[in-house]
């Protein structure tokens, strides 16, 4: 990835200062307050055969890459849809407005006027009658180099990409692929839930106690209540409260926030879509999940995607696997009947370093994490945990009181969602939360939750 020709940025942005000057001496507006636009490049492409010999059409965007060949130019612009020639000619255009064009860079935002034709080489192109400047821009922006669809010294550098992301969507437009992607699976999730019933709300983002997940804060304070408030870590605790209020279906795609490690996929600031419905069970939301997750994908045309090396096929069913015997499989034992100091044991045995403090759900939890979740490529739903890492779900019908109706969606190592049938008796809730109060050292990760419940 280049930048303009010019020794400093320095004299890149005082060259593109004068230009500016020079602009406002020709009498030209560099920064108007309008354009009448009626056609987007992508629709100049894919429809060249309709539009008649005269047609005129008006069209704006972004100044990205020049050629200029003394009384003519070509160039190309790229709006929100494509990128697309034009060719700027001074018998055509006039001198002034010609003038006003050989003091535009890559980068400057322009309007264009004009009919569609094809070069000689073939290459779809807006004929310019006229030529408008709508934004002078002062701060260059890469250049990436481009020969016959072949992208060389590609704008690669991770850092700058990401912290200035708008130089990302300009300089490498497929980027914005992913952003409507993702815009697409909200509408078709919202789509999903809203004919089936439920009901979207908005729950507080700033909360006294935060709560619905074992996660550290962020924290911050109330001045005119003079009260330290949290940024919430789950929507839970108030979802839980419109299902008690009598609403039977509801759902928030919100903003959460965990004060705890970044890495590829994880990420402080999160969105995550929460539901709780009535009188259903973890099999019930099983199939929702999946099907939930199938007509997105099939909605959006994306029911197998490729990640990494690996193509996932996302149509349902899905794979239900218990825990125990997926670690079975992966430890070559049945630790079913382990306790702690067996299963302690055999974690070492396999190299896993074990911190004495560990109680039993830390360790087999380490142990899914190690040996089993960054092997599930496929979704696959994990079911049927062990109680001791969740407590707040209902025990297993007709199986060892051991396990719980429990469910957490693992797709290419990656949990992607967690459900479990609900814990509601409010006397074995309580007992719950004194059992977790009593070996709990560090009381701030209880989740808040148990509070809410126990009241």
């Amino acid at each position: 990835m280049t930048v303009e020709s010019g020794s400093t940025l320095q004299e890149l942005k005082r060259t593109r200062r004068e230009k500016l000057d020079q602009l406002r001496e020709l009498g030209i507006n560099p920064y108007p307050y309008e354009y009448d636009v009626t056609h987007r490049a992508d629709d100049i492409l894919e429809n060249f055969s309709d539009f008649e010999e005269n047609e005129t059409v008006r069209l704006a965007g972004r100044l990205m890459a020049i050629r200029r060949m003394g009384k003519a130019s070509f160039a190309h612009i790229q709006d929100s849809t494509a990128k697309i020639q034009i060719y700027v000619k001074i018998d055509n255009v006039g001198e002034q407005v010609y003038e006003a064009f050989n003091l535009l860079d890559i980068g400057d935002i322009i309007g264009v006027e004009g009919q569609v034709m094809k070069t000689r080489t073939g290459e779809i192109t807006i004929f310019t009658t006229d030529l408008t400047v709508l934004t002078k821009a002062l701060h260059p922006i890469p250049v990436v180099k481009e020969t016959d669809d072949q992208v060389y010294d590609a704008f690669s550098d991770k850092e700058q990409r990401y912290r200035q992301r708008y130089l990302d969507l300009i300089v490498n437009p497929e980027v914005k692929e992913t952003f409507q992607t993702r815009s697409k699976i909200i509408s078709a999730v919202r789509r999903y839930l809203n004919d089936r019933g439920f009901i979207e709300v908005e729950t507080p983002v700033l909360q006294p106690i935060y709560g619905g997940a074992t996660a550290r804060p962020f924290v911050t304070h109330h001045h005119t209540l003079d009260t330290k408030l949290y940024l919430r870590i789950a929507d839970e605790l108030y979802l839980k409260r419109l299902i008690v209020g009598g609403f039977e279906k509801v759902y928030e795609i919100a903003k959460d926030f965990r004060n705890e490690g970044m890495d590829r996929n994880h990420n402080p600031e999160f969105t995550m879509l929460e539901w709780y419905e009535a009188y259903v069970d973890y099999e019930y939301e099983m199939e929702n999940v999946e099907h939930l997750i199938g007509s997105v994908a099939e909605e959006i045309g994306l029911t197998e995607i490729t990640y990494g090396d690996t193509t996932i096929d996302l149509s349902p069913p899905f794979a239900r696997r218990p825990m125990f015997d997926l670690l079975e499989e992966a430890l070559g034992a049945d630790i079913s009947g382990f306790g702690t100091e067996q299963l302690k044991k055999l974690a070492d045995d396999q190299g896993l370093a074990v911190d004495p403090d560990w109680n039993y759900g830390k360790v087999l939890d380490e142990l899914f994490d190690e040996f089993v979740q960054p092997n599930l490529i496929q979704p696959t739903f994990v079911i049927d945990h062990p109680k001791e890492i969740s407590p707040f779900a209902k025990s297993k019908r007709g199986e060892d009181d051991r396990v719980v109706e429990r469910f957490e969606l693992i797709i290419s190592g990656m949990e992607i969602s967690n459900a479990f049938s609900e814990l509601n008796d409010p006397i074995d809730h309580q007992c719950v939360f004194c059992d977790c109060f009593i070996k709990t050292r560090n009381l701030a990760r209880v989740s808040p939750s148990i509070f809410a419940a126990a009241d």
